[in-house]
């Protein structure tokens, strides 16, 4: 890729006309083998990190006696590279082909996940190891999801095809929301919480071996005389910013994620310590809540086909937005309170499985292949910037009034989002433009 030998210009691009309908798409993605090979790959390795994700805390726990603070500890350094490195990794990943980006990465995981068994046998395994290998796992993790990201247009090849796509990964993600936690528990309970990761191991290697026999050809990013890191950062950033699209998105995705890591935290602190509810109960409402948001990756597609792009971002959001208002308002005999956390919980993830597929599909379209491991790169940041300050405002706000007062506070916050996603220019988009915005000249 050439390095950006100018500053982006200072008015934006114009947008292209988005009220003209798409062109008639292709053969389905049914028929695109590699695609295929890739949807399988990470859909079995998205079913092995739940595994992990309940069996690394609980070998904290059950090995070595970890405390919560310890186990926070973990779960921090599992999600701290987002912060830290996602727009390095961005940069780096729009200067390589992507495929053994993603092959590298894999690697890395499957070899410490299946080394943590290894090490626990040997008696070798302490907790700061554990969090050694559990960093460097959250390292290649930001690798692998900014460039998968990256990589599916290539193998897509045409836009017409960027919502199957989108909607076909967001079925995997939703299922296995769904399904994983189950599995986790069956291989913990059986195999213990350290011999559990190597399920998540196993899943890696499919997804290895389902990379290897993709034969698409990728291009290769163009050659650079020079590359300046912080001009390239700056680009990706200024992408993102400049246009008011990937602006938008991002903004009220920052926000969306903050509602969300800071309505579910506090959820459980106020059935926990307020309601006395057990975890099967919590359990259950929350896995109610996966299915809506598998129900909306499930007919995702076929509401964009039929509706204004921008209204079903509208409605989508909203309901992720406005879902939150029913838990302080909850009221009655525990069983309809129960239930309408339930109705809360279904609606924020039915928007969320909806909404998902618009937002990636409207990232993927607008960006060239040399920007979108920045592109990319900045939503993760922000995304899970977000999500580690709503948990951290959680904790604060429950402290300070009550959990159901937090909650009240977080709701209404919330609903105020929604004036800001009615004024986006994303709400008046009719269809995804044909092509990727043009880049300033280099």
């Amino acid at each position: 890729m050439k390095s950006q030998n100018s500053a982006f210009a200072s008015t934006p691009e114009p947008l292209p006309d988005l009220s003209d309908p798409p062109s008639v798409p292709g053969p389905s993605l049914w028929s695109n083998g590699d695609f295929l090979r890739f949807w399988l790959g990470e859909t079995v390795s998205l079913l092995g990190t739940q595994v992990t994700n309940l069996a690394l805390p609980l070998t904290a726990i059950g090995a070595f006696g970890a405390s919560d603070e310890q186990v926070g500890l973990l779960r921090f350094l599992q999600l701290v590279p987002y912060l830290g490195l996602a727009l390095l990794i961005g940069v780096w990943t729009d200067r390589a082909r992507r495929r053994p980006v993603m092959l590298g990465a894999n690697l890395v995981r499957l070899l410490l996940l299946g080394l943590v068994p290894l090490l626990y046998w040997w008696h070798a395994l302490n907790l700061p190891v554990l969090m050694v290998i559990a960093c460097t796992v959250g390292i290649a993790s930001v690798v692998f999801d900014v460039s998968w990201m990256s990589y599916v247009p290539v193998l897509v090849r045409s836009p017409d095809h960027y919502v199957e796509a989108s909607a076909r990964m967001s079925v995997s993600s939703s299922a296995a929301d769904v399904a994983g936690p189950g599995l986790a528990g069956v291989l913990v309970s059986a195999l213990g919480a350290p011999v559990a990761l190597v399920a998540d191991a196993c899943s890696y290697a499919v997804s290895v071996v389902s990379l290897l026999l993709i034969r698409t050809p990728e291009p290769r990013p163009e050659p650079a005389a020079e590359r300046h890191l912080l001009r390239e950062l700056k680009d990706g950033l200024d992408w993102v910013m400049r246009d008011g699209v990937l602006r938008a998105l991002a903004l009220i995705g920052f926000c969306c994620n903050f509602s969300m890591v800071t309505v579910w935290t506090m959820f459980l602190l106020y059935g926990t310590h307020d309601l006395r509810l057990g975890s099967t109960t919590l359990g259950a409402v929350l896995a109610v809540a996966s299915v809506g948001g598998l129900i909306g990756a499930l007919i995702s597609r076929r509401v964009i086909a039929r509706f204004p792009l921008g209204r079903v971002y509208l409605v989508a959001q909203s309901a992720l937005l406005l879902g939150p208002a029913l838990i302080p308002a909850a009221a009655g005999p525990r069983p309809v309170m129960i239930g309408m956390f339930v109705v809360s919980f279904f609606t924020t993830y039915l928007g969320l499985g909806v909404a998902g597929v618009v937002i990636v599909s409207l990232r993927q379209a607008v960006t060239p292949q040399s920007m979108m491991g920045r592109m990319t790169a900045a939503f993760r940041t922000l995304l899970f910037g977000g999500g580690a300050l709503g948990g951290l405002s959680a904790g604060l706000l429950t402290g300070r009034l009550g959990a159901r007062g937090a909650l009240t506070v977080a709701a209404a916050g919330s609903a105020v989002v929604v004036i800001g996603l009615v004024l986006s220019p994303v709400s008046r988009l009719r269809a995804l433009p044909s092509s990727p915005r043009q880049q300033a000249a280099r």
